[in-house]
């Protein structure tokens, strides 16, 4: 059932909501986090490592939003520098060389629009994240957990599989961002979430996204109701990488070749 859009984008960005390393310290075993992207530095609003999923070793990659004001600023409010997605991208190829699965979990505003990012390259690390994971040689899977917000997350995204949580969204940009461009005025985000088709409901009718991951009435909480639908998770990513890993490599990329074609990119 379809959810009220501006109700759906509150629970995704609500400070109770399970955040990647909740994810990845619930559903994974032995994780590892690695750091910097050999260029630069680290960016804490990235966070990445391997760890293995039912004995099976994976790269686990995650936009890492904070519960605290204090966090929030170490994390940038998950919202990455170059760095990160030069250290996604270090990791991923690292996985493709290990042949290893990769599984990122999604959780932006978007990118940071800084001076500093923008003096070192931002626009060019996520162009360069999508061209490369559209021809990673191992099998991809993106989950939007809370927000997905334009390029930021899109660089994250470029998967064989995109899953949403139910009360995930997914856009080109904030609803705020949306309402001031269009109508100089950022008062009617409400308004534009109603028509900015967000909700995981509306991205998987587009055929934007693949799956619908349900969760409780209301969303996740980490202090009530998680556990049960982390276990789901699971089980989906067991079995779904259990089919894409017995793909030819042939077919898992002319597969992820016409699943993007297929939008129009």
């Amino acid at each position: 059932m379809k959810h009220d859009p501006w109700e759906n984008v509150n629970i995704a960005r609500s400070q109770s909501r399970p955040t990647a390393n909740d994810y990845i310290e619930t559903i994974f075993d032995d994780f590892l986090e690695f750091h910097g992207d050999r260029c630069y530095g680290d960016d804490p609003s990235t966070i990445g490592g391997i760890a293995t999923l039912n004995g099976v070793p994976v790269t686990v990659i995650g936009q890492q939003k904070g519960r605290s004001l204090e966090e929030n600023l170490k994390r940038n409010f998950a919202m990455p520098y170059p760095e990160g997605y030069r250290k996604s991208l270090r990791l991923m190829k690292q996985a493709e060389k290990f042949n290893r699965p990769i599984i990122c979990f999604v959780d932006t505003p978007g990118a940071y629009c800084g001076i500093g990012a923008e003096e070192r390259g931002q626009g060019h690390a996520i162009a360069t994240n999508l061209m490369e994971m559209s021809d990673l040689q191992v099998p991809v899977i993106s989950i939007v957990i809370g927000e997905g917000g334009s390029g930021g997350a899109l660089a994250l995204s470029v998967g064989d599989q995109i899953w949403m949580m139910e009360y995930a969204v997914y856009s080109i940009l904030s609803p705020e961002g949306f309402a001031s461009i269009l109508w100089k005025d950022s008062s009617r985000a409400k308004e534009a979430a109603g028509i900015m088709k967000l909700t995981s409901y509306d991205l998987v009718e587009l055929k934007i996204a693949d799956k619908i991951v349900p969760e409780p009435e209301g969303g996740l909480d980490m202090e009530k109701n998680h556990r049960e639908t982390m276990g789901y998770l699971k089980e989906l990513l067991v079995q779904e990488l259990q089919h894409l890993s017995k793909l030819p490599l042939k077919t898992l990329l002319k597969n992820r070749y016409n699943k993007y074609r297929s939008m129009g990119l």
